[in-house]
């Protein structure tokens, strides 16, 4: 349920999840996220300011933290509130990451439950909770941010299999969108221009790849250190910045994408990885995940290729503006690297 510090960190949209159990009129979850994202909401916690937050630092903290908890989890039964405590805090200094074990009693077993979690607002900007709910036998899964962050179930209702793999398109298409290193590289590939045909095979084979890789992952089957795998991300950026310098076209360019095509796709995996999903959910949560990465992936080289096509192609920019913005291109890679090796 801990959610891994070291992987959420490499992009900018943070992923916490939480189990609850309904069960007659009590309510119980298990929350888990990463210790950084506890710290941004209450800097106090992390005492001595180490980045990390231990046993100690949250027992201290109890008070706080649970104002951050359970005054942040807002459980109705049917429109009465719901009488919350936290239970347990735990510290993961292992993976960096705090669990919180809750529990919301109700006047009676309700019909309709609604829970809430305006305390996503307090963590990352565009933070993304992966919420189960399990009544009677049932499951029902959502993605909830800061814009939607209610779920509410009713009795009897459907096991929430379409909700959740919209959810987790959803959560595709953002975390595409918000993967600066990822676009960065995309504008890297289409900078140097070429003809379309070219340019298609050189966007398929990143496709391929990256989805091979993101299911191996996302299966448990292999999945590499993010220590290894963020700062491989940094240098295929730095690496097509200078290719940009010596290629003038897209042709047989497909053969070093594809490679970083999987690497790319190892880092896709880490959002996906971090909600711990059962191993029963993961094909469909799969799935959606990588349609929604295209999905997001193909709505901004829908923008971004025909503007790169034609600003090449303009006298006041030529080769010079391709080899400016390649080099910067380069030197960000390079200091993305430089960055993610010290940081890890």
């Amino acid at each position: 349920m801990v959610a891994s510090e070291r992987t959420a960190a490499a992009h900018t949209v943070g992923v916490s999840s939480g189990e609850y159990r309904l069960d007659g009129s009590v309510l119980r979850g298990e929350i888990g996220m990463a210790s950084r994202e506890l710290a941004r909401a209450l800097p106090a916690v992390d005492a001595d300011h180490d980045g990390e937050i231990d046993a100690a630092e949250l027992g201290a903290a109890r008070e706080q933290v649970t104002g951050l908890v359970v005054g942040g989890i807002a459980v109705t039964a049917d429109g009465h509130a719901c009488a919350g405590a936290l239970d347990r805090a735990l510290a993961s200094e292992s993976d960096g990451g705090v669990a919180f074990q809750v529990r919301y009693t109700c006047r009676a077993a309700p019909g309709q439950l609604a829970l809430s979690l305006p305390m996503l607002a307090r963590l990352s900007p565009g933070h993304r909770h992966m919420a189960r709910l399990f009544r009677a036998g049932k499951a029902e899964t959502r993605v909830l941010d800061p814009g939607h962050a209610t779920l509410i179930s009713s009795r009897g209702g459907a096991g929430g299999a379409l909700g959740m793999a919209w959810s987790m398109l959803k959560l595709g298409v953002e975390h595409i969108l918000t993967g600066f290193d990822h676009l960065v590289f995309l504008l890297g590939l289409i900078l140097v221009g070429g003809r379309l045909r070219a340019l298609a095979g050189v966007i398929t084979a990143f496709t391929i790849a990256h989805s091979i890789t993101l299911a191996l992952a996302a299966l448990s089957l292999f999945a590499p250190s993010p220590r290894l795998v963020e700062p491989a991300i940094a240098l295929s950026i730095a690496y097509v910045g200078v290719e940009n310098l010596f290629v003038k076209d897209a042709r047989k360019r497909w053969r070093i994408t594809f490679p970083f095509g999987l690497v790319h796709g190892f880092g896709f995996a880490g959002a996906l990885r971090e909600i711990a999903l059962p191993r029963a959910q993961v094909p469909i949560a799969l799935v959606s995940f990588n349609v929604g990465v295209e999905v997001g992936q193909l709505a901004v080289l829908a923008v971004a290729l025909p503007l790169v096509l034609t600003v090449r192609n303009a006298p006041w920019f030529g080769d010079r503006g391709v080899k400016a913005l390649s080099v910067a291109i380069a030197l960000g890679g390079g200091a993305l690297f430089v960055a993610r090796l010290a940081g890890g």
